[in-house]
C-alpha cells in the first residue's frame, strides 16, 4: 500500500495533476486557510481533560484573525477509545486534508493519532501523555530497545516517568512514613508503563528504600477494588501511588474509607488533576497529591496573545464560570506552536518542511521553553522529544468549600514557586 502523499507525488510526476493528461491540476487560493487537525477525548472516563478544548481553541481562532492569520481547526472526539481516535486521524488526513495534526491527552488518544500520522507522513504535534508510553508505546516491540526507531513526522512535548517518579518521592520525604507503598497501575498505557520493572516506579523506588506491593494491571473502569485494599492493609503500606482514570479513582478512595484502609500520603497520576475528581470525594479530597504540570503560579506566558499563565486561567473561568484546569495550558501550547511551525515553514501543504520546522522548535510558551534540543533525554528519543517542567502539588480544601492545589515540591523545577509544604492525610 502507498501513502496518501506518495500517491500526490506519484501522480504530480507523471503529470496527473499537472494538467499534461488533460486534467487540471486544482489551484491553491493563495488566501487559503491553514488547516488543522484537534483530536482529543471530549467524550467518556477521560472527558475531564478536554473540559477547556472550545475555549482554547476560541481564543486560538479569535487571536490568529485579529494578527490576520487564516486557521481553520477541524475538531474530532476520540470518545476515549484509542481505535476511535486513529479513524478520526485517518478521517482528518484524508478527507479534510489537514497541514497538521494536534493531539492531546493519555497514550489512549495521542499514540493511536500520532501512528497514524506517521504511517501517512502528515506532521502531528501532540502532549499530555508522559513521553514514555507515547514513545515506547508506538514501537513495533516495545520490549526490545534495540528496535526502537525515531520518528519522521511525529512530535511530543510533556515530562518523562523520570520526572513523576521524582516529584512523588520528593513530596513523600516531606511527611514521615514508613516507606511502604502501594501501586496501582491499570491495563492501558500509562498503568503498563508506571509499573514497568525497567523504566516505571519499581526500580526507583526499591532503589530509594521504599517497598513496593503491586498487585497487578486491573481494568479501566474496575467496580471493585476491594483486592488491592486488602493487599495494601496486609503489607501495612502508609502511602499509595499510581495512575488512575477519574472515574477509578473515586471507586478505589470511596471504598478503601469503607474497609477502613487509610494511608498518610495517596500520589496519584492522572485521576487528582481536576478539581471536580476531588470535589467528588466531598471533604476526604483533602491533601490528595499528585504531579502539576502548569498552574496559574507559573512564571511563563503565551507566544500567541502574550497572556501570562494567571491571565490564561482567569480567562477560562471568567468564560466558563468553571475553575481552572492543568490541561488548559498545555493544549494552549500545542496551539502556540502551531503558529510558531506554520509561520518557518513557509509552505503548509509540505509536510517534509513543516516536520523540519517543528524540528527547529525554540519557543517559549504558556508551560514553558519548549525545543526539540535532545536536553535531559536519552539519545534514542533526543528526536522527538521535548521536556517540559514537573512539580508536585496538595489538594487543601477551602473554607468556603471547593478545593486549591497549592504547589509542595520544586526541586525539579525551582523556577515554579511553591505555595506549602507537604501534609499527612488526616
Amino acid at each position: 500500500m502507498i501513502t496518501r502523499r506518495e500517491f500526490i507525488r506519484n501522480t504530480a510526476a507523471t503529470g496527473l495533476l499537472a494538467g499534461t493528461s488533460g486534467i487540471a491540476m486544482p489551484a491553491i487560493a493563495q488566501n487559503a486557510p491553514i488547516k488543522l487537525g484537534y483530536v482529543s477525548p471530549q467524550s467518556g472516563p477521560l472527558a475531564a481533560f478536554a473540559e477547556a478544548d472550545k475555549f482554547i481553541i476560541d481564543g486560538f481562532l479569535a487571536a490568529t484573525k485579529a494578527a490576520g492569520l487564516n486557521y481553520e481547526v477541524v475538531v474530532k472526539d476520540s470518545q476515549s477509545n484509542p481505535n476511535r481516535a486513529a479513524e478520526v486521524a485517518k478521517e482528518l488526513i484524508v478527507n479534510d486534508k489537514v497541514n497538521l495534526m494536534l493531539v492531546a491527552s493519555t497514550p489512549e488518544t495521542t499514540n493511536p493519532v500520532a501512528t497514524t500520522c506517521e504511517a501517512e507522513e502528515v506532521p502531528c504535534l501532540s502532549t499530555v501523555a508522559p513521553w514514555q508510553p507515547w514513545f515506547i508505546g508506538q514501537q513495533g516491540n516495545p520490549g526490545d530497545p534495540a528496535s526502537w526507531k525515531p520518528f519522521n513526522y511525529a512530535y511530543h512535548f510533556f515530562w518523562g516517568l523520570e520526572d513523576v517518579i521524582a516529584v512523588f518521592t520528593n513530596m513523600w520525604a516531606q511527611v514521615e512514613t514508613n516507606k511502604k507503598v502501594g501501586g496501582l497501575f491499570p491495563n492501558d498505557g500509562d498503568g503498563n508503563a508506571w509499573g514497568d520493572g525497567t523504566v516505571g516506579f519499581p526500580p526507583v523506588l526499591a532503589k530509594g528504600g521504599y517497598g513496593l506491593t503491586d498487585t497487578g494491571r486491573y481494568q479501566n473502569l474496575t467496580d471493585d477494588f476491594s483486592a488491592q485494599i486488602n493487599a495494601f492493609k496486609g503489607a501495612s503500606c502508609e502511602i499509595i501511588t499510581g495512575v488512575m482514570i477519574p472515574p477509578d479513582f473515586t471507586t478505589f478512595w470511596n471504598q478503601a474509607k469503607q474497609q477502613g484502609f487509610a494511608p498518610k500520603v495517596a500520589s496519584i497520576g492522572k485521576a487528582l488533576l481536576f478539581p471536580q475528581s476531588v470535589e467528588a470525594l466531598g471533604k476526604s479530597g483533602h491533601n490528595l497529591s499528585s504531579e502539576v504540570w502548569w498552574t496559574p503560579n507559573h512564571p511563563f506566558k503565551s507566544s500567541l496573545t502574550g497572556e501570562s499563565s494567571a491571565q490564561v486561567a482567569e480567562g477560562f473561568t471568567k468564560a466558563t464560570g468553571r475553575q481552572w484546569t492543568q490541561p488548559i495550558g498545555f493544549v494552549h501550547a500545542l496551539f502556540e506552536i502551531a503558529v510558531d511551525v506554520m509561520k518557518r515553514a513557509g509552505e503548509p501543504g509540505d509536510g517534509d518542511k513543516v516536520a523540519a520546522a517543528i524540528a527547529a522548535t525554540k519557543l517559549d510558551t504558556v508551560v514553558g521553553p519548549i525545543a526539540w534540543d535532545g536536553a535531559n533525554l536519552p539519545p534514542f528519543a533526543a528526536k522527538n522529544i521535548a521536556k517540559t517542567p514537573l512539580v508536585g502539588g496538595q489538594w487543601r480544601l477551602k473554607d468556603g468549600g471547593g478545593y486549591d492545589l497549592v504547589i509542595t515540591d520544586n526541586k525539579t523545577a525551582p523556577n515554579i514557586p511553591t505555595g506549602g509544604t507537604m501534609e499527612a492525610i488526616a
